[in-house]
């Protein structure tokens, strides 16, 4: 559950950066995600306390052009299989059919419609979108946070970002559970998601 929230959520935040990103360009143009300099990160309660997770593959390009943000274009993609808890086991649970299914569904994946409610400083917003798991899609709102753009010794653009979002796994139809002897469930169904972003322009 927490693994397929962890993956949408990571494709969003991923997405809402690449958008928040374009925002602060001067011109129109193209970033993709620096994978090195990126973490797609996710928490889901386990009895009692969190249990936190991330996902190791994922891509993603925004297209932007400041003279008309509405036009904005983000899409990401995560390699469900590149799930990571810390366990093993755990970990290829969440791979089989109780949660991810990753054989028949091997990918999450979003694709951006709006940005909304950006602040003055245009540095703060929701991106909305698309957000397709566990072969169910469903809309998504992302609230990102733009920390600017630098140049880097060789010359390339770099912009960052941090969104995230919060998603309830059974709405994507991971319901698996198990009841406790206190009648209580295992596992959480609310998955918060955290993106950091790291972005280059594309040549």
């Amino acid at each position: 559950m927490m693994n397929l929230k962890r993956f949408v959520t990571l494709s969003i935040l991923t997405i809402t950066a690449f958008v928040a990103v374009s925002i602060g360009s001067a011109e129109a143009a193209t970033f993709g995600v620096d994978k090195d300099h990126t973490s797609v990160s996710f928490k889901v309660r386990h009895f009692v306390t969190k249990v936190q997770g991330s996902f190791g593959k994922f891509d993603g390009t925004v297209e932007f052009d400041p003279a008309d943000p509405a036009k904005v274009k983000v899409n990401g993609s995560i390699e469900v299989s590149s799930i990571d808890t810390n366990n093993d086991n755990r970990d290829k649970h969440l791979r089989g059919e109780d949660f991810f299914n990753v054989e028949k569904y091997p990918t999450i994946e979003f694709e951006s419609s709006k940005l909304t409610d950006l602040n003055e400083s245009r540095t703060k917003g929701k991106l909305h979108g698309k957000l397709t798991m566990h072969g169910v899609t469903k809309p998504v709102v992302l609230d990102v946070e733009y920390h600017g753009t630098a140049k880097t010794a060789y010359d390339e653009l770099k912009a960052g970002l941090t969104a995230t979002a919060s998603l309830n796994r059974k709405d994507y139809g991971i319901v698996w559970n198990k009841t406790l002897d206190t009648g209580g469930l295992m596992l959480g169904e609310d998955i918060e998601i955290l993106l950091e972003v790291e972005l280059t322009e594309k040549e």
